[in-house]
């Protein structure tokens, strides 16, 4: 076993759960490619294009901007912490706007029919569910510092090692 994870870099469970995937993308290209092969070509071209050339600057350049604010702030906090959990909303936020991005802008007919709503609702719930991801990361930053703070009160409240002990 140690040969193996020394050969392949990680345990035999991943390799296998990476073997499975690929064959479930694989089966999904032969299905699509059947389908419409080019409009699945273009899709594929384009998203790839779409993601390096435009969306990977800007949310480097966002990730990076955020940085410099956060490094450059009085208290001496880390940085890492902070960032995280501005990274996490973020993401999922622009996840679902990539996903769900002709409906929230109103560039698609809704599908009433199917979901039962109408088309001005999917803004305003974008909207409302990024609000809830940024307060529970900001609920659980709140809830980290606070059992930091905790634990280096109880630490400073501590004798040192050999010290302040009575026999």
């Amino acid at each position: 076993m140690a040969r193996f994870i020394r050969w392949y870099g990680s345990g035999p469970l991943h390799l296998l759960v990476l073997i499975a995937s690929f064959a479930l993308t694989g089966y999904a290209m032969v299905r699509l490619f059947a389908i419409e092969p080019w409009g699945v070509a273009i899709w594929f071209v384009g998203a790839a294009i779409l993601h390096d050339l435009i969306l990977l600057p800007l949310y480097s350049l966002a990730d990076l901007s955020a940085q410099s604010v956060l490094r450059h702030r009085k208290d001496q906090r880390p940085t890492g912490l902070w960032l995280n959990h501005l990274r996490v909303p973020a993401f999922l936020s622009g996840l679902l706007l990539l996903v769900w991005f002709p409906l929230v802008l109103g560039l698609a007919v809704p599908y009433a029919g199917d979901t039962g709503l109408p088309g001005s609702v999917y803004l305003g719930r974008w909207l409302a569910i990024t609000g809830v991801l940024f307060a529970a990361s900001a609920l659980a930053l709140a809830s980290r510092l606070r059992r930091v703070r905790r634990a280096a009160r109880t630490d400073g409240d501590r004798p040192a090692p050999g010290h302040g002990a009575t026999p």
